[in-house]
């Protein structure tokens, strides 16, 4: 609770000294094309231990005239945590060309220290391991049909992973990544939305041929939908997700039970190849700029070293605050906390979890 009121003064006192008078009349004749804030960015995990930053993000236009397309969004996300890991990314996505086209760009360098659990040695426990990362992901979709939306992508990733005590060898990994995907959105805003779905499959394939060691592929499914209350005021959200991963799956990229599926569990104790969930959260808006969410679901994993973790299930739940940041569209950033089997977690979010 100490930690959430920090978070929230720091937000509000950032916020506040970024908003100066407003000239009603000017703002009604011109309209800014560029919505430019800075979010401090201040979490603790269980795993990284206190995690503290800077969010610069802004909202844009890519055509003024584009009346259709909702605005895109670019931004970066600097982190440092007390454990002694970092990160630095650039996250981007575009809509042009009357929401024909839509792209996304995530770029991501850090190092990571963190811990998985280890059960077929004499002493099960956690175990430390240290991971630097870069990765660059890249898709672009085009819509099909009315509402339907298919697209490429590519991603590379290269891990430098070492383990502590060498309960596991060293390992240097570089995967290259090709992907199809396609997306059913009816959706009525795209970053709060109020009613509607979101459908999306995406294939991800690493094929030997592109400079992969071993072939390997992924699914990602999810299903979401959006139900509006109080005349629109509030929304009850509902996700489905789905990650399988075939074939020889590598240790970095497995799934862990938390974050957006399900959130409530930051150890990192339950990873394998795949992931189901299923989910709701409702959102409570008390006023135009300031709201609170509550949410709860059920998580099973499968392919995890550990068999005894394998098709169990894992519950979650939590509740969170949410604040508006940008003044032209509803934007929230926020914080979540919330508990799961033995374990907790408290989430800084930007934008909603789904």
């Amino acid at each position: 609770m100490l930690l959430l009121s920090i978070t929230c003064f720091l937000w509000f006192s950032l916020l506040y000294s970024q908003q100066n008078p407003v000239d009603t009349t000017a703002s009604k004749k011109h309209t800014k094309r560029i919505d430019f804030n800075v979010m401090p960015y201040l979490n603790y995990n269980r795993t990284l231990d206190f995690m503290f930053g800077a969010i610069p993000m802004m909202m844009y236009k890519l055509n003024k005239a584009d009346t259709i397309s909702p605005k895109s969004l670019s931004g970066i996300s600097a982190v440092y945590t007390t454990n002694k890991s970092y990160f630095i990314a650039s996250f981007n996505k575009w809509y042009f060309k009357e929401d024909r086209w839509r792209g996304q760009l995530f770029l991501a360098t850090g190092n990571q220290n963190a811990q998985y659990y280890v059960d077929d040695i004499d002493l099960p426990d956690f175990y430390n391991y240290g991971t630097k990362t870069t990765m660059v992901n890249f898709s672009l979709q085009r819509k099909v049909v009315k509402a339907l939306y298919a697209g490429l992508g590519y991603a590379y990733a290269h891990y430098d992973t070492k383990y502590e005590d060498n309960i596991e060898p060293s390992s240097i990994t570089h995967t290259n990544g090709l992907q199809f995907n396609l997306m059913y959105d009816t959706r009525d805003a795209v970053y709060y939305p109020t009613n509607g779905d979101k459908i999306k499959l995406r294939w991800l394939s690493y094929p030997t041929w592109l400079g992969n060691d071993v072939n390997a592929n992924k699914i990602l499914s999810e299903y979401n939908k959006y139900f509006p209350f109080r005349n629109g005021t509030d929304v009850l959200a509902a996700r489905f997700s789905g990650k399988f991963g075939l074939g020889n799956i590598a240790f970095e990229q497995q799934v862990t039970i938390g974050n957006e599926d399900i959130r409530g569990y930051s150890e990192g104790k339950y990873r394998g190849d795949g992931l189901m969930d299923l989910q709701a959260e409702y959102r409570f808006n008390f006023s135009e700029k300031m709201g609170v969410v509550g949410f709860a679901g059920v998580a099973t994993i499968y392919g995890s070293d550990t068999e005894s973790f394998n098709w169990k299930l894992y519950p979650g739940a939590g509740a969170g605050f949410r604040y508006r940041a940008f003044k032209t569209e509803k934007f929230n950033v926020g914080l979540d906390a919330a508990v799961g089997k033995g374990d907790w977690g408290l989430y800084f979010r930007i934008g909603e979890a789904f």
